[in-house]
């Protein structure tokens, strides 16, 4: 904007120095009137003496007003002229100048793909508004990068996950089954249910981890303390399998009522109590905490390290191979409940107790009453 308003001053002011140098050279110059004005009474006819009619001095008056509109009309057409060329190429360069940066992040734009999308415009110059488009488009590009990250590597690790239980089958049946005796069928039976139930997790936690990813529809108010503690008491009347022998659990809560898909509230709180039961210790303990907008889970277990934390909420990552209290898990618990909390405009955050364990916590909206 300032440089648009240096060129209409220039223009300006080239426009009104142009007219009056070429006026003031015709009145300067040899194309001046041979006009004489003397007083009115002084005014005589040389040849005949006598004073001019007033017809005369009226066809006088208009040939001077005919001779000064020429001369105007001149010196205007030669100022246009001028304005026109100087703004010409004061505008050129000045748009030139101006959508330089714009051509640059529209090259950028055109040529980004999934092969270079780590790519950066980082355009310099003043903090204007091409400066603030380019440093948005760069912090999209971020965004777009961290997710192409994340799904290939999930899609990766997904393939591993579901090759696995696939294998440990067609194991059992190739190997063991031609071999088995009559007394040997039972337990071929309980390793294959066994790999098709991992299988059936498996692909359920996919189905549920896609399902929280596409967002909510509709929500309803969720009383999220009546849903922890039936996922307590449910849990600690069934343990899932693998849980360490003599873990038990308890529950605080307090009103907190969410706006949400009570079936996936439901499953975030399970899959945090399963967590906080599969990777636990023999006679360790667990709790859970709902109120002020928060939904605690406290848990003993193994020392957990700190900067692996964060790395937990990633598909298919169970942690340290310490931590490993069961291998029943697909690895999916925590990546979903991130998902499902970042579906109900929420957060989540996990720290590592100093004696052994997790301390995860879900903050969610309150329905307003």
């Amino acid at each position: 904007m300032v440089l648009l308003g240096v060129v209409f001053v220039l223009s300006g002011h080239s426009l009104a120095g142009s007219v009056e140098v070429v006026i003031r050279d015709a009145i300067a110059g040899e194309r001046r009137t041979n006009v004489t004005v003397v007083p009115k009474q002084a005014v005589r006819d040389t040849a005949q003496g006598a004073p001019l009619t007033p017809a005369q001095i009226t066809s006088l008056a208009q040939e001077i007003q005919a001779d000064a509109l020429d001369q105007l009309v001149a010196a205007s057409a030669v100022a246009v002229g001028v304005m026109v060329l100087f703004a010409s190429v004061v505008g050129w360069w000045a748009a030139g100048r101006v959508l330089r940066p714009l051509h640059t992040i529209t090259t950028q734009a055109r040529g980004m793909s999934a092969r270079n999308i780590h790519e950066r415009i980082a355009l310099d110059g003043p903090p204007d508004e091409l400066r603030d488009l380019a440093d948005t488009f760069d912090g999209m590009l971020d965004r777009l990068d961290r997710a192409f990250t994340s799904q290939r590597r999930f899609v990766a690790n997904a393939s591993h996950e579901l090759r696995t239980p696939l294998a440990i089958e067609r194991a059992i049946i190739q190997v063991r089954l031609s071999s088995a005796g009559p007394a040997d069928i039972e337990a071929v039976c309980a390793d294959l249910l066994a790999a098709n139930r991992r299988l059936d997790r498996l692909l359920e936690g996919l189905l549920l981890l896609a399902r929280s990813d596409n967002g909510l529809p509709e929500r309803h108010p969720v009383d999220t303390a009546q849903v922890a503690s039936r996922v307590v008491e449910q849990a600690l009347a069934a343990p899932p399998p693998g849980t360490p022998v003599g873990v038990r659990g308890s529950v605080s809560t307090a009103a907190l009522v969410v706006p949400g898909d009570e079936v996936l509230l439901t499953q975030l709180v399970d899959n945090l109590v399963r967590n906080a039961m599969l990777y636990n210790v023999a006679g360790g303990w667990f709790h859970v905490e709902v109120g002020d907008g928060a939904v605690v889970v406290s848990n003993s277990g193994r020392v957990v390290e700190a900067d692996s934390v964060d790395s937990l909420f990633e598909p298919f990552n169970r942690g340290t191979a310490e931590r490993l209290a069961s291998r029943t898990g697909a690895g999916l618990g925590l990546a979903i409940v991130k998902s499902i909390v970042e579906a109900h405009d929420g957060a989540v955050a996990a720290s590592a107790r100093p004696g052994g364990g997790l301390d995860v916590t879900v903050s969610l909206p309150a329905s307003t009453p």
